[in-house]
């Protein structure tokens, strides 16, 4: 068995002090060797944009194949790493949060988690011939202005990658009161599911009544705000389970369950296996 203490968290090269990289990529072989050896978080915003081949990557335990004409964002929150390359060409951008606007940052935390989504062919040539320019600005190191326009290239590119989440996202649901509640919901869910386990909490913070937040989030997802909670925790778990060597025990205590036996009830329940068998099978 491997042994696991943490998560690693990586950080950008290339440039650590400026907080952007826009590369294209096609001899993959360094960032195959940091990318693939161990499941790890970024210390910053990353965006794939595939231009040839393919790429398989696992995020939080759910494994993805990107193609050509596909888009990926990263959140800084997600543990994934990336399983194998395929003749692959792509553009990466990297960029810590420092250096995205607010506006973009509130839109980057409504699309997670983020799946790969497909570009219609125009816009897919609009946005790589946008960050064909920003990579041939980032070698320009030389340039007095470089880190002003890096930043701002930087912001005009997650401006198009978000925009083109956005527009998948309200095809898919029209902004109707129900899923205001219910992306408010997920926001809340995602920084206090470690303290608040009740679905009333959140009605509370909300300020709506829990039948009406229970009718929000069942109409948008199919399941409860109960479900919603509990899924979340178990996600939790499962990071804990793969990358420590902590007990189930110590993972339901740090999760704000005194009652271990309930926890690994609860875990079973949602994840299908026990804890331990969730461990076992994905660290062999």
């Amino acid at each position: 068995m491997r042994k696991h203490i943490s998560i690693p968290i990586r950080p950008l090269d290339h440039q650590p002090s400026l907080g952007v990289v826009i590369k294209r990529l096609s001899d993959i072989a360094e960032l195959r060797s940091q990318e693939t050896e161990q499941s790890h978080r970024h210390d910053f915003h990353g965006f794939l944009v595939i231009e040839k081949g393919t790429v398989d990557l696992e995020i939080d335990f759910q494994r993805y194949r990107l193609e050509p004409s596909q888009i990926l964002y990263i959140h800084p929150n997600q543990i994934h790493r990336t399983i194998d390359f395929n003749n692959t060409k792509l553009f990466f951008l990297g960029v810590t949060a420092e250096n995205i606007t607010p506006e973009h940052l509130n839109v980057l935390e409504e699309i997670v988690p983020a799946k790969p989504i497909t570009i219609e062919r125009g816009d897919f040539i609009v946005l790589t011939e946008a960050l064909s320019l920003s990579s041939l600005l980032f070698e320009r190191k030389q340039d007095k202005m470089y880190p002003s326009f890096m930043i701002h290239s930087a912001n005009l590119i997650v401006a198009l990658l978000t925009s083109h989440y956005m527009k998948q996202v309200a095809t898919v649901n029209s902004p109707t009161r129900f899923n205001i509640i219910a992306k408010a919901f997920a926001l809340l869910l995602e920084k206090k599911f470690m303290t608040h386990k009740r679905p009333a909490e959140y009605a509370e913070m909300l300020n709506i009544s829990l039948v009406y937040l229970n009718e929000c989030i069942k109409n948008t997802t199919g399941f409860s705000i109960t479900h919603q909670i509990h899924l979340r925790i178990v996600l939790e778990a499962k990071r804990m389970l793969y990358h420590s060597n902590k007990s189930v025990k110590e993972i339901a205590i740090a999760l704000g369950y005194d009652d271990h036996a309930y926890f690994s009830r609860l875990f079973t329940k949602v994840a299908g296996m026990t804890a331990l068998a969730f461990r076992k099978l994905n660290r062999d």
